[in-house]
């Protein structure tokens, strides 16, 4: 079941987003003493982790955190690494410090950095997955067609033109030719276990596919399609994303 939200002002869109986060955790932190917790990079990210860090009420030494995907051979001084860029939004801002497994995009053999993100995954049940949705309706890096039967929890995968032309639109690389062609993703199934999947996904040039995503049928050539099928999952839109939607929420 997905839970849409619209918002005139994408900040406050963000900000409700992290507040129900934040609430989520709260409650994983009272019933079990612990949390664990997805995070993710990218533009629609910014406020939303803005947020999230200055919630109160969350003793963050408690919680687990893991990120969704990381390029393939970039390092982390370069500026689109999401690794970095989750070392500055996510973790400098905490006081107490989370147990934050990163997604080493560097390593030598990526096969054997998934076994060992795997392994950790499989280590307890995901409380709160944050994500966004990409202008050709991946979810993480799971590029259409994506991979809905594999019962891994990252993968190895291919950017298509599509994705990279998103990341050096957007000002992460100069050049389209200097965007990564492979990545470390976190699949779509591990982010379907999640107890509460919150996504952000702002702007007109996201409005396509998020029609899709709500509007058309669960299908691999829309990724975000999944999300139908997910028990809690909770959508904030800006007017301008939502502008495609043949029904809008009440």
């Amino acid at each position: 079941m997905v839970e849409t939200r619209i918002y005139a002002d994408k900040n406050e869109g963000a900000a409700e987003a992290a507040r129900a986060g934040a609430q989520a955790i709260r409650d994983a932190l009272r019933a079990r003493g612990a949390a664990r917790i997805v995070v993710a990079t990218g533009a629609s990210q910014f406020e939303l982790l803005k947020h999230l860090v200055a919630a109160p009420g969350i003793d963050w030494s408690k919680v687990t955190a893991f990120h969704l995907d990381e390029y393939a051979g970039l390092p982390i001084s370069h500026p689109a690494s999401f690794r970095a860029y989750l070392r500055q939004r996510f973790m400098a801002p905490l006081r107490e410090k989370p147990t934050f497994h990163e997604v080493n995009g560097e390593a030598g053999d990526l096969d054997a950095e998934c076994a060992r993100l795997d392994a950790l995954v499989a280590q307890g049940p995901i409380d709160v997955c944050f994500a966004g949705i990409g202008e050709n309706a991946h979810l993480a890096f799971n590029d259409p067609p994506a991979n809905f039967a594999t019962t891994k929890p990252y993968l190895v995968v291919t950017l298509d033109e599509a994705c990279r032309n998103q990341q050096h639109r957007e000002g992460w690389f100069p050049s389209l030719e200097a965007v990564p062609t492979r990545a470390i993703s976190m699949s779509v199934p591990q982010m379907m276990a999640a107890r509460l999947l919150i996504l952000v996904a702002p702007d007109a040039r996201k409005a396509k596919a998020v029609a899709a995503a709500l509007d058309g049928p669960v299908t691999p050539d829309v990724p975000a399609s999944m999300i139908q099928r997910h028990p809690d999952c909770r959508l904030y839109l800006d007017t301008a994303s939502a502008a495609l939607l043949k029904t809008k929420p009440a």
